[in-house]
Order: C-alpha cells, then structure tokens, then sequence
C-alpha cells in the first residue's frame, strides 16, 4: 500500500520536514519513489525502519553511523559481522550512556529526599543558597 509524506509523518510522529530531511540525508533503508508529479510515495517498510531510526537516533546514534549502518544493509548478504559492530559498540555507548543517567538519577533523588526532609521540618532556611555568603561552601543539607 502506498502511502504520502502526510500519512507517515503522522503514522511515524515525526514531522513532513524531519521525514524530508530524512530522505536528503539518505536514512531511508530504500530509496523514497516519486510519482510523475514529484509526490513522495512511501511504504509500510518505510515506516516500519523509521521506527527503527528514531530509536536509534533517541539513543545517541549519530546520523553518520546510521546512513554507516543502512548502506550495510543495502549491500545486501555477506556483511553481517559488520553491521553487528556498529551496533555492539553503540550498544556498549548506550549502557555506559545509562550508567550516567542513573549516577545522576540517584543524586537527584537524594537532593529531592533532603529538600522534601528540610522543609516538612520547616528548616528550608538551612537549605544552600548560592547567592549566600555560605556559597563556597558545601551545600548544609547534605552533612
């Protein structure tokens, strides 16, 4: 079934100039056809490999090891090892990625445990304020 820019911008979330940016950067895994009038005409494995794409850009993927990853693809048979490297090192990226967010996750959470126990104590006073002379100094609710 083919389908226009309009229906897989909306059955994709992404917008008609990210799905053209898309196309002018090369990220489709297949060439987009055109219809005589210049009409962009996608497929449901257009939309199905966006789907794949913007996972993969969310995590930190850049485009150029992307358009890397589907000119693999496009070679077909035979280069298989390689693209399971791209994706074993962006893989290694991402948890190293998620090991971050969660150090910094759990320091939230800690400052959010403090403030919330300073101001149920009605101590928010004693809370650090950078604008203090006490702004040198390690943040008080933390000792």
């Amino acid at each position: 079934m083919d389908l226009s820019i309009g229906e897989v911008a909306q059955r994709s979330g992404l917008s008609v100039h990210a799905l053209r940016f898309y196309e002018r950067e090369g990220l489709f895994a297949n060439p987009v056809r055109r219809l005589s009038n210049g009409r962009r005409v996608y497929h449901e494995e257009d939309v199905e490999w966006l789907a794949i794409c913007t996972k993969l850009r969310s995590s930190g993927m850049s485009l150029a090891v992307i358009r890397q990853y589907i000119e693999l693809a496009r070679q077909g048979p035979g280069n298989e090892h390689e693209r399971l490297q791209l994706l074993r090192l962006h893989e290694a990226h991402v948890e190293e990625r998620i090991r971050e967010l969660q150090g910094a996750l759990d320091v939230m959470r800690y400052k959010v445990r403090v403030y919330e126990e300073h101001l149920a104590r009605g101590e928010a006073d004693r809370l650090w304020n950078p604008s203090s002379s006490d702004a040198a100094h390690d943040d008080p609710a933390d000792r």
